[in-house]
């Protein structure tokens, strides 16, 4: 299986400033994925919430339809099969069974075929010094499972922007074989400046494996703001792409996925862990 995949991959990172409706994002994304394929690119990872941001729960609940129906992803699908290019949706709202929302993640093929589906599981419950605090489980239901697609580059790890601060999801994406995990975000301003950068450097240099954020960046018609700065991390933990503030924009990485395996050969932390019981003393 490991001699079948491609050891090369040219991805893009698409920066966004999402707005309150469904056909703003749309129009974005189809620009995003004419650059992207016109530039070369076999994959397009977008951010969190690029679907739709709106904080406006009475409009919202107006606008969010189940996955099947999101006109989102199915325009995301049309991309995918136009171009030739696989579309990770970073993620959007969609309706969860308890009557919140889910933010929902959806890897789509060069065929426009849907091939794996994720629903962030940790959510961004927190309160910052200085703000009002952000409860996002009240208006959000958690995901209950991780999710790794097999590609033709090997495994993608699918995550969503607070999961990062929960370094098990990782290991176990990594002890999976991902070779690329994605983390899209719409981070905020005050924990961006803050965490951002050394969190994902983090992960990729424990799982020896490609972070991929695409980012949130700006203010967005909500009232939101948030930090930009999409990056992209080699799996010695080196930074191969700071997008910086602003969107939209799309920024290219070549990707040499032996390094993933150059990576864990020399530190094999995925394989040598010891589960030890904890002593109090």
């Amino acid at each position: 299986m490991d001699d079948l995949r491609l050891v090369n991959l040219k991805l893009a990172m698409g920066q966004m400033c999402s707005g309150d409706t469904h056909a703003d994002n749309i129009a974005t994304v189809t620009a995003l994925a004419a650059e992207a394929a016109g530039q070369g690119a076999k994959v397009l990872a977008l951010p969190e919430v690029a679907g739709l941001m709106n904080a406006n729960r009475k409009v919202a609940l107006t606008q969010v339809s189940q996955a099947c129906d999101d006109p989102f992803i199915a325009a995301c699908r049309n991309l995918a099969a136009k171009h030739g290019l696989w579309i990770h949706t970073g993620s959007t709202p969609v309706t969860a069974p308890d009557g919140r929302f889910l933010n929902h993640s959806t890897l789509i093929d060069a065929d426009g075929e849907i091939k794996a589906e994720y629903d962030k599981v940790h959510l961004f419950d927190v309160q910052i010094e200085g703000q009002a605090p952000i409860g996002e489980s009240k208006r959000y239901a958690p995901g209950n499972a991780l999710v790794m697609a097999e590609t033709p580059w090997g495994g993608f790890g699918l995550t969503i922007c607070y999961d990062l601060r929960f370094p098990y999801l990782y290991r176990t994406l990594g002890q999976a074989g991902a070779r690329v995990i994605f983390i899209p975000s719409a981070f905020t301003v005050a924990t961006g400046r803050a965490h951002w950068e050394i969190l994902l450097r983090a992960r990729a240099i424990e799982t020896g494996a490609f972070v991929i954020a695409a980012a949130q960046s700006g203010t967005h018609a909500d009232g939101r703001e948030t930090y930009g700065h999409g990056l992209a991390v080699d799996p010695w933990g080196r930074v191969l792409a700071d997008m910086g503030e602003g969107a939209p924009k799309v920024a290219l990485v070549d990707l040499d996925l032996s390094l993933v395996d150059k990576a864990r050969a020399q530190i094999p932390a995925l394989t040598t862990g010891r589960d030890v019981p904890l002593r109090r003393v």
